[in-house]
């Protein structure tokens, strides 16, 4: 029997469509701090710090006792199966394979995002990792930190000046500030808010980037902002959450996204001889990532209305 298949995954190039739309909707893949992996879970070294002290001339130095740890990442596999009809490939004028993966890139950044930064609820079943939002609704003796000290949660009137100034402070005022790193990661529907709030100088705190080959990103209080649809609570991971949106504002450095491998894809053609009775092709695609925030006093979460 004739057969015309792939025998393995292909991985998509770094220019491709598919890398490029996951680039554009996903503000995690495009700004996270990468980390390699080349087994299903890697440790991640996270330091205290080191502290300083005066030392007396001729007089011994003290040793620095702060407590070191680690990090795991664990890679979860996010993908899909999609049947295409042989009269579909056939007779479109459209590239149906192109478009599926297109359209699977799209709500692969969602959910990507999404899960690592909105789900309300402890890793399990449904759930790949401790989102940024459920670490800082955790309390961490160990780090210094107590449960929703970095969340700011907007009152019934909708978020204010004050709102976003809080969420900024509570990064702002610890250890991991660090200017040339922080990003601001918020739902659209942030931007009919922001374009309302001004600051005590009549001011709008809401920059609209400039567009083009040499653009600018938004702003808000000169941090860049990137748009995700991911950004709402979910108890789940999912790539089309209905919760409250929220606002992420972080040290890039601190949002640790392992990857394993993919996006990827693989197509079975309906022609072999396991599908030969329904006349439809199998495009499979996934990508495997890991995710942990770093620490949680590199991150703050404005929770909308």
């Amino acid at each position: 029997m004739a057969r015309n298949t792939f025998e393995a995954w292909i991985p998509e190039e770094f220019d491709s469509a598919v890398i490029q739309r996951v680039n554009q909707m996903s503000a995690v893949e495009a700004i996270a701090s990468p980390e390699p992996m080349s087994s299903n879970s890697k440790s991640i070294p996270r330091s205290a710090g080191v502290g300083v002290s005066l030392v007396d001339k001729g007089g011994a130095y003290s040793e620095d006792v702060s407590a070191n740890d680690d990090l795991t990442l664990t890679a979860k596999k996010i993908g899909k199966a999609i049947r295409i009809a042989e009269e579909d490939i056939d007779d479109s004028l459209a590239n149906i394979i192109a478009t599926k993966q297109a359209d699977w890139a799209t709500s692969y950044a969602k959910f990507l995002d999404n899960a690592t930064l909105a789900v309300s609820a402890a890793p399990g079943t449904g759930v790949p990792f401790a989102s940024v939002y459920y670490t800082l609704t955790q309390a961490d003796s160990g780090l210094g930190y107590g449960a929703n000290d970095n969340i700011t949660t907007a009152a019934s009137g909708g978020v204010t000046y004050d709102d976003l100034s809080a969420v900024l402070e509570d990064v702002e005022g610890g250890d991991y500030f660090d200017l040339s790193r922080m990003v601001v990661i918020a739902h659209p529907s942030y931007r009919g808010t922001l374009r309302r709030i001004k600051d005590d100088q009549n001011q709008p705190i809401f920059v609209r980037g400039q567009q083009g080959d040499a653009g600018s990103p938004d702003t808000l209080f000169e941090l860049p902002i990137r748009w995700s649809l991911g950004c709402r609570v979910s108890a789940t991971a999912t790539d089309a959450p209905t919760g409250k949106p929220i606002l992420v504002v972080a040290n890039a450095d601190f949002l640790r996204l392992g990857r394993r491998s993919g996006p990827e894809s693989i197509f079975i053609d309906g022609r072999d001889g396991l599908s030969a009775l329904t006349d439809e092709s199998i495009l499979k695609m996934r990508a495997r990532r890991g995710f942990a925030l770093g620490h949680p006093k590199a991150a703050a979460v404005l929770v909308g209305i």
